[in-house]
């Protein structure tokens, strides 16, 4: 009897546990850096101002909302370095980087803004040149936060860098940022914190299913 009234006590709290574990979901608002491997689109190593890409390599930007690196948007749009540089002829001493700029989605853009057309570009640098110049060349202006992450390309998004918000895109908090992704320094996934662990939500939830469930055991072993 008391077995039976704990399970199925434990069981009508699961929806709210479930409940507090999606209410925090939070992901990021920031611009992803890629590289062109192929015909396929890789999450980039380091940085854009780490990076130095040879002549003939594409590489390329998406601005949206993620939860980590793991279900960043790629970019969009024609990727064949033939296709963007084709009006760009061979220089000696400079070499050629495809970029493809993806603006991302009204979904993605924050409040009151609206997300430009996506882009391609060949810039056409000196030999030793970093990504990060590459897209200075094509992409100005370029704006980035202290921690030098990269916050807007042409300007886009005229303001915010790497906000946390949550998964409807609107704004949850301005204090907590992506950390990292798509940085000078490198590009890695420190974003991962707004999505990787048990949420506040979801411990809490937990504490509060022992304590009902315990005092539940207690409920049915006095009455019997």
């Amino acid at each position: 009897m008391i077995r039976r009234a704990t399970v199925l006590f434990l069981a009508a709290l699961l929806p709210l546990l479930a409940g507090a574990g999606q209410a925090q979901a939070a992901g990021y608002r920031y611009w992803s850096f890629w590289e062109r491997d192929g015909s396929a689109w890789t999450y980039a190593t380091v940085g854009p101002s780490l990076s130095r890409p040879a002549d003939g390599d594409v590489q390329g930007f998406r601005f949206s909302v993620s939860e980590d690196s793991g279900d960043a948007a790629k970019p969009r749009g024609a990727a064949g370095f033939d296709t963007i540089c084709a009006k760009t002829p061979a220089k000696d001493g400079t070499k050629r980087v495809a970029l493809v700029i993806d603006f991302g989605t009204p979904g993605d853009a924050p409040s009151g803004e609206k997300p430009p057309a996506g882009r391609t570009a060949c810039a056409q640098v000196a030999e030793d040149a970093t990504t990060a110049e590459a897209l200075a060349s094509v992409a100005e202006p370029l704006r980035y936060d202290s921690n030098a992450l990269l916050c807007a390309i042409a300007g886009y998004p005229a303001k915010g860098c790497g906000e946390q918000v949550a998964t409807d895109g609107k704004d949850s908090s301005a204090t907590e940022t992506a950390g990292t992704a798509g940085t000078a320094e490198t590009a890695g996934s420190s974003e991962d914190d707004g999505g990787s662990g048990p949420s506040v939500g979801l411990i809490a939830g937990a504490a509060v299913v022992v304590v009902l469930g315990a005092a539940a055991v207690w409920q049915v072993r006095r009455r019997a």
